[in-house]
Parts: C-alpha cells; sequence; structure tokens
C-alpha cells in the first residue's frame, strides 16, 4: 500500500490523453488538444475539482515531451517502454480483446493463445501496472477513479491492491462478450480479467446488454467467487464470495450521446459550407445520397454495406444515377496485417462496383479515406440515407450525429448489432448487418421514404441521441461511483 498520497481528488484514466506532442523541425514540440467526451466531461467539473487525467505516450513527440518535462496541466503522460506498448496495445488490446468483445475470429484459424500470446500478456499486464502505481501515487485519499475501456481492464484489481481507499469504477466503451465466446480465452486469463474488472467499486457499460453479458460471465464462468443476485430496482450488482474487497461491484450504464450543441454549431462553420458544395459536385445535381462515415475498422461491416448498395442497384435499376452511396472510410491500425487487407477490400469492392455500374455522368460510390472531419459533417448534412450497419459495436455515434445535424431529415438504417439500436432502433430501419439482400430491401424503403415521415423520425432520432451529451454522461458515472 502506498505510503504517502497525492493531491487529486478526480482521476481519469485512459490509453489516449487530451494531448498529443508533435516534434517539429527546428526541435520544438507542438501540442494538439483532442475532443470527446472524456474532455468536455472534465471540463464541466471544473478548475477547482484537483482533476488528473492519466494517459499514455503514444508516440515520438509525446515521449519527448515527457523527459522534457513538457506538460500541461491536469495531464500526466506515461512513459512506458514503446515495445511494453506496442505488445500491450497492439498485440493484446487490440488483437485479442477486441476480437473477443466484436466476436470477429475465424475460429477455425484463430485465436491462437501460444508462447507469443503469454509475452504479450505480460506486456498488457505490465501496462496495467504502470497505470495502477501511477493513480495510486496522485490520487489523494478516498478519490474518485475513473478507469477507460478494454486497454486498461486489469487497472482497478491492481489499483485496489495498492490504494484500498480509493473509489475505483471502470467504463466499458466496447460490447462484452457473451459468456460462449468469451470461454475462447484461457482459463487463467479470463480469470485475471474478472479479478481486474471486478477490483472495481462500480462498473458501467454503453447498455444494458453489453452490462448483461458481462454479468453472466461472472456467475457463469467463476460461481465459487463471484455471486451475481436478482435485480433489484433497476440496480445490479456482482457478490464477491471470497472475502475480497470490494464486498461488492455494482453495475449500471451510461448511453453516450451526442453533443448536439457543439455538432449543429461546428457543422454550420465555413469550412464545412465549402465541403458540401465540393461534395454535392462530385455527386451530381438532383441525386439522393446513402451516407456512411467510418473507421475502417473490420467491425464496421463496411464491405457488407457496399455489396448491399450494388444489390440495391440490381433489384431496382430505376435507382441508376439517382443515388450515389458517399462512404468515408478512415484509415484505422493500419499497423496490422488484417486491417491494411480490409481497406485494400474496402477500395476494391468500390472501384468494381463503379466500373460495373457508372456512367459517363454518374460514379456510383464516392468514396474517401483520407480523414476530414469538416468533409464528414458536409456529409451528415446532405444524407438522404445514412448507413450504419456494424456487426457489433458497442454504441456508434454516427448514428446518433447524423439525425442532429440533417439538413433535410434522413432515414437512419441501423444494424440491430449496434449499442445504439438500443435506443435508436424504433425510429430506424433495423438490418441484420449479415444479410445482404435485406439491407439492400432496407435502402430501398428508406430511399422510397416519404418526407413527412422522414422528418418525423428524424427529430425523435435526434431527441434520443443527444439524451445523454457527453459531459453529462461523464458526471452522472462520477456522481453514481461517489454516491
Amino acid at each position: 500500500m502506498a505510503s504517502t498520497h497525492g493531491a487529486h481528488g478526480i482521476l481519469v484514466a485512459s490509453n489516449r490523453g487530451p494531448i498529443t506532442y508533435q516534434t517539429q523541425d527546428d526541435g520544438s514540440l507542438q501540442a494538439k488538444r483532442g475532443g470527446g467526451g472524456l474532455v468536455s466531461g472534465l471540463s464541466a467539473i471544473g478548475p477547482d475539482a484537483d482533476a488528473l487525467w492519466v494517459c499514455a505516450a503514444l508516440g515520438d513527440g509525446d515521449r519527448e515531451a515527457v523527459r522534457r518535462g513538457v506538460g500541461e496541466d491536469g495531464v500526466r503522460m506515461l512513459d512506458i517502454d514503446a515495445e511494453v506498448h506496442a505488445d500491450a496495445y497492439n498485440g493484446i488490446a487490440n488483437s485479442v480483446l477486441w476480437f473477443v468483445h466484436h466476436m470477429l475470429y475465424q475460429t477455425p484459424l484463430e485465436p491462437v493463445f501460444d508462447a507469443e500470446f503469454r509475452r504479450q500478456w505480460d506486456a498488457y499486464r505490465a501496462y496495467n501496472q504502470a497505470f495502477a502505481e501511477a493513480l495510486a501515487e496522485e490520487a489523494a485519499e478516498g478519490a474518485s477513479v475513473l478507469v477507460q475501456d478494454y486497454h486498461l481492464c486489469l487497472v482497478p484489481g491492481l489499483l485496489r491492491a495498492l490504494r484500498p481507499d480509493l473509489r475505483i469504477g471502470h467504463f466499458s466503451h466496447t460490447p462484452w462478450a457473451p459468456v460462449d465466446y468469451f470461454r475462447m480465452l484461457p482459463d487463467d486469463i479470463r480469470a485475471e480479467l474478472l479479478d481486474g474488472m471486478l477490483g472495481a467499486d462500480r462498473l458501467a457499460f454503453l447498455t444494458w446488454r453489453w452490462a448483461t453479458a458481462f454479468l453472466d460471465c461472472a456467475a457463469e464462468i467463476d460461481p465459487e467467487r463471484y455471486r451475481v443476485p436478482p435485480a433489484s430496482e433497476g440496480s445490479r450488482s456482482v457478490e464477491h464470495l471470497d472475502g475480497a474487497a470490494p464486498a461488492r461491484t455494482l453495475v449500471g450504464v451510461h448511453g453516450l450521446g451526442a453533443d448536439a450543441e457543439f455538432l449543429r454549431a461546428r457543422s454550420h462553420e465555413a469550412d464545412v459550407e465549402e465541403r458540401i458544395v465540393a461534395l454535392r459536385e462530385e455527386i451530381g445535381e438532383g441525386r439522393r445520397t446513402i451516407v456512411r462515415v467510418d473507421r475502417t475498422e473490420l467491425s464496421k461491416n463496411i464491405v457488407r454495406g457496399m455489396l448491399a448498395y450494388r444489390q440495391l442497384l440490381d433489384d431496382h435499376p430505376e435507382w441508376r444515377e439517382r443515388v450515389v452511396h458517399v462512404a468515408f472510410a478512415y484509415p484505422s491500425r493500419q499497423d496490422l496485417a488484417i486491417y491494411r487487407d480490409y481497406t485494400a477490400e474496402v477500395q476494391r469492392v468500390a472501384d468494381e462496383i463503379n466500373s460495373s455500374y457508372g456512367t459517363p455522368g454518374w460514379t456510383p460510390v464516392v468514396l474517401h479515406v483520407k480523414d476530414d472531419f469538416a468533409r464528414s459533417l458536409a456529409a451528415y448534412r446532405l444524407a438522404d440515407v445514412a448507413l450504419v450497419n456494424p456487426i457489433r459495436d458497442g454504441m456508434n455515434l454516427v448514428a446518433k450525429e447524423v439525425p442532429v445535424v440533417s439538413d433535410e431529415g434522413c432515414v437512419l438504417v441501423l444494424s440491430r448489432e449496434a449499442g445504439a439500436y438500443e435506443e435508436l432502433g424504433e425510429d430506424a430501419v433495423s438490418v441484420n448487418p449479415y444479410d445482404i439482400v435485406g439491407t439492400a430491401r432496407a435502402l430501398h424503403e428508406a430511399l422510397a421514404m416519404q418526407p413527412g415521415e422522414r422528418a418525423e423520425r428524424t427529430k425523435r432520432l435526434a431527441a434520443a441521441a443527444t439524451a445523454l451529451p457527453p459531459a453529462q454522461w461523464f458526471l452522472d458515472q462520477l456522481h453514481a461511483l461517489e454516491a
């Protein structure tokens, strides 16, 4: 147990922090601020809260900033060995835990939990230990610590051992795997993950579907150590039967919403208006648009979305030359070969559709792969149909953002496997993400929907999508932990 305590009453821990540094040609460091729910949440608690954000140094610029002692008030960046970080982040977090929770494995060939996996797991454990030690060092007596996501599943248990006085919460931004899929992990690794998570006083998830999946894992995989009592008045918990502290871990749900105020203001700035003009030129006069905006993440299902669009053109040739699929697929995790292959397949399918169906005046698929937030907002505003068809997604904020900024109203075609479906499914056109023919049928229904119904649905979608804006989402977690 730490003998001295820090000064911070509220701490957030996440792999990525609110700021990144780049080394300039003259050797100086340039800082770039990030956005998102945690940033706005921390700013909402005010400067008097003694808050600290603990994050990893992710690149050479970040590591150089740590070495020079360059930093920002309220942020502590950890200079974890680059190889340890790579093994923990790419080897385990993104190539194992992400695949398990999103059910992405081709099981005849993978996963393979060999000696290399064990070596990488040791790095994941060391990475989590570094965070736990930094948090233990910085936290005031009885402080509240909010640990974020699948990169840091072991931190609550490790931190509990160092500082039993702290109130510890963990939030999962991904789905949680069903029991049978979670069982793929080696027995000792499964146990270590559950012990790590259940070191928290409170666990939180984006939807009850994911929370319930976690509770099922705790109850079925280690029934001698954990018991899940029946729900009482909407609250759930896991009881620790082996006398471990805490005696129980509460489980809650906070469905992160879109930041309506920010999105509506940002989507009408000059650079977005410029992108709208350029996009309209690419699309062509008077054409309808099916828009998608994603990272080229395996779970986002971009290729099947394009195949469904091709099916639409086959089944309903009346839409040819009258509709364009505007697809923004921004590169993600390109240091992993499977992601590079997937990105190439997205490009290949788009090219194939364009060469098979395109005419001199009509490009059926307008694909952009360079990240451009202003252009994404322009596409949101122009969308007649938004296609959000992940095979599995913790939430999916695109589904929530498009209705908020849409100019003329937008029909949301939404996978029932997105976390957002729990809140938006009633006013969306729902799809089975594996069903190409069914998705093509849904796209036709969406394109043919009458303007009045489309506008009404958009209004209800926007209201549901903004019910828990990012700052309130963060504060709700904090207050629930402190209570």
